[in-house]
């Protein structure tokens, strides 16, 4: 059995865990507020890969923890992942028009009403962090939370989009692009395989180990993404293929080209897969998420 069945057969139960959580927490009967429950499942639950919630149960497997006793985290990291697409598809960010195959969540209920849906999305994952301390101890939940907190603010994802916008239609730095990668996507990957790590009360030295791995495999992953928007069609992406070039966006393919784009992609696989050298076939899940991560079609 090769790397992909043997990741399609580990994924299968869990993506289904890790949805019907989601279709849970998002599952509001209310009167009032109107659009906003429905544009927020809009958002969530029309598909995706949910790597970052995976990769959070990955990394509690690989301590020896259950993937249940961290789902309430890995919900709400896909939550915070959901709430900066919806913004990132705004007019005043990408202008897109289509995600996962489907109409944005802005073209489908207004501007206003996907900013309020991004914050919405971005409370409650909070709110859903906190029903984590039913599972672990709250000195590692407040460690979680301050982790991802820190993921995603000025210091990881919002400070990355800052830099991507402010380095739009320019020639930017090696340097430049390696920090809008690592902030932009890398933090909340980073965040999603260390929360897990943490709660699943792993040691410091293998915590270490996946800080590594996790570094790579945001590079990894946003390398390949710069390739496939350059690349492959709309059809294969869900999403406007090109987008990237036509907002004159920082990319790997811009500054280097695609084949060497690809090749820093498979550098930064082989730097993933090294840094788990030190942990057991526990850890193979996220081996084979960083092979996916560099030879996806999507």
């Amino acid at each position: 059995m090769d790397w992909r069945a043997r990741l399609q057969a580990y994924l299968a139960p869990r993506v289904a865990m890790v949805d019907e959580a989601l279709a849970r927490c998002l599952a509001y009967h209310l009167p009032l507020p109107r659009v906003l429950p429905d544009a927020m499942r809009s958002a969530v639950l029309a598909g995706g890969k949910r790597l970052r919630p995976i990769l959070c149960i990955a990394a509690a497997e690989a301590m020896d923890a259950p993937a249940q006793t961290v789902l309430p985290t890995a919900c709400a990291i896909e939550l915070i992942h959901a709430f900066s697409l919806v913004h990132d598809d705004l007019p005043a960010m990408d202008n897109d028009r289509l995600r996962r195959g489907q109409p944005t969540v802005w073209v489908q209920y207004g501007e206003a009403m996907a900013i309020l849906t991004g914050d919405a999305l971005f409370a409650q994952a909070f709110e859903l962090m906190t029903e984590q301390a039913r599972h672990t101890p709250p000195e590692r939940v407040v460690q979680a939370i301050r982790l991802i907190a820190h993921a995603t603010g000025v210091q990881g994802m919002c400070g990355g989009q800052v830099e991507d916008i402010l380095c739009e239609g320019q020639v930017v730095s090696e340097t430049q692009l390696r920090f809008i990668h690592a902030h932009k996507t890398g933090a909340l990957i980073r965040a999603s395989v260390l929360s897990g790590a943490i709660l699943a009360g792993g040691a410091e030295p293998k915590v270490e180990t996946l800080d590594r791995y996790s570094h790579a495999l945001g590079l990894a992953f946003q390398i390949t993404d710069d390739i496939l928007d350059d690349t492959a069609s709309t059809e294969q992406l869900g999403k406007p293929a090109g987008s990237d070039r036509a907002h004159r966006k920082a990319t790997y393919t811009a500054l280097f080209g695609v084949e060497t784009a690809r090749q820093h992609a498979q550098q930064a696989l082989q730097d993933a897969l090294a840094a788990l050298d030190p942990l057991d076939a526990r850890a193979d899940p996220l081996r084979w998420i960083a092979i996916y991560a560099v030879h996806r079609e999507r």
